[in-house]
């Protein structure tokens, strides 16, 4: 007579198994908030009025003619909280009690909701960084360029591009200090990979580090390139066709460099109406709990002169 096996007791074997731990995901830095002048002075209303002032005029003078007395120029900034936004979620008593994960899910409600809107409005810096520059234009600035498809092979980023960039933001009198670029993923392959960046790190004996560990460090590269911090970021505006000065891109990424120097230099304003706050009730209708967690906020692209975009291609990675 055969003894138990798996052929004869199917019924006591349990063919699937479910672990106790849930499989998290992989969520990358976001960076873009500090970079933003965050305003505070904002106790009612939805729209905040910054005047400014400009430049003071020199003239000749000549006797016997009286001086001119000329006014100052002037602007007004709008800005404005444009987004409301929410992240909701509800989970039945059924659920709870038949669900071995429930707790966990009920667990991830917040925080996962919370990501969720940081998500949307790491996106939305950036986005407004791009529409706040004319598309299809240099949009030059004291006879410089701040808006340009990069000077590479198939719209690849160069250290000529960094180069440009430190030129536009001399002559727009920002300040050189805290300098930072944003680039995509793409962008980063491409600096990695390029025989010019390769020959400026051999001599300072890093490059056999770089090819050991990598140019990037979490979400950061090791060393500067022209002074500038780089950052790497997955939330930069794609899907971008554009032709300047005679030359095109196709489905390219907007890359950003500017100066971080806190206080009013800071390329972005922005601010939040309604922090994300938490929202959690029982229905009693639909015996469900439901959570909800919304905020109000705007962005805006506050120094024009503080910003120099340069567009990619991002199929200069291989498949």
């Amino acid at each position: 007579m055969a003894g138990i096996t798996d052929m004869n007791q199917q019924n006591l074997v349990r063919t699937s198994l479910w672990s106790r731990q849930i499989k998290e995901l992989l969520l990358d830095e976001l960076l873009a908030m500090k970079f933003v002048r965050m305003i505070q002075d904002f106790p009612d209303g939805y729209t905040l009025n910054i005047p400014s002032i400009g430049e003071a005029e020199t003239a000749d003078f000549n006797e016997n003619q009286a001086v001119k007395y000329n006014q100052f120029d002037t602007g007004n900034f709008q800005f404005s909280f444009d987004q409301y936004k929410y992240t909701a979620n509800a989970i039945s008593e059924k659920f709870k009690r038949d669900s071995y994960y429930s707790s966990d899910v009920i667990a991830a409600f917040v925080p996962r909701q919370h990501r969720a809107l940081m998500e949307a409005v790491e996106t939305r810096i950036f986005a407004v960084a791009n529409s706040g520059q004319t598309a299809s234009n240099p949009n030059t600035i004291n006879t410089a360029d701040h808006r340009w498809v990069a000077h590479g092979t198939s719209q690849a980023m160069v250290l000529q591009d960094f180069a440009k960039a430190d030129f536009a933001l001399r002559k727009a009198n920002v300040p050189m200090t805290n300098l930072v670029a944003v680039v995509d993923p793409s962008v980063a392959y491409t600096l990695a990979t390029q025989a010019n960046m390769v020959n400026l790190i051999t001599p300072q004996m890093q490059w056999g580090e770089v090819a050991r560990d990598g140019i990037i460090s979490g979400f950061k590269f090791k060393f500067n390139i022209f002074g500038f911090d780089v950052y790497v970021s997955n939330y930069l505006p794609g899907s971008i066709s554009e032709t300047i000065s005679t030359v095109a891109v196709t489905n390219g990424v907007a890359n950003y460099f500017f100066s971080a120097t806190p206080g009013d230099t800071c390329p972005w304003i922005g601010g939040f109406r309604q922090m994300p706050t938490v929202y959690s009730e029982f229905n009693k209708d639909l015996q469900q709990t439901e959570y909800l967690t919304i905020a109000e906020y705007g962005f805006k692209l506050y120094r024009p002169e503080n910003m120099v975009t340069v567009l990619t291609s991002t199929a200069v990675v291989p498949a």
